[in-house]
């Protein structure tokens, strides 16, 4: 896949890390065969307006850091699309998975 986009390419997701005072939106993407690392992976807001996109790591994994609320993660991918929804009202590691 391309990066033509400029979205940035991620790294592993520590589950424990310490997130300190930030709202971390963090997960997965996945499909039937498993992880799908090159996924854009876009972050809405409660309005459903384009915040952000990053490209899934090649292990699937991504990350946001948000403001708190409500939030839908838009995964795209070649195979597919997905989409879930996360309410990160408070700091912390917020995770979410998205099916392909």
């Amino acid at each position: 896949m391309s990066d033509g986009c400029g979205a940035p390419a991620q790294t592993a997701v520590v589950t424990g890390e310490d997130t300190g005072d930030q709202v971390v939106v963090a997960g997965k993407v996945t499909g039937a065969e498993g992880a799908l690392g090159g996924a854009y992976v876009r972050l809405l807001n409660a309005d459903g307006e384009f915040v952000g996109e990053v490209q899934a790591s090649p292990e699937g994994d991504f990350r946001f850091y948000a403001a708190p609320g409500s939030w839908t993660v838009r995964a795209l991918h070649r195979t597919g699309n997905g989409e879930a929804a996360v309410s990160a009202e408070g700091p912390g590691l917020h995770q979410v998975s998205i099916t392909v």
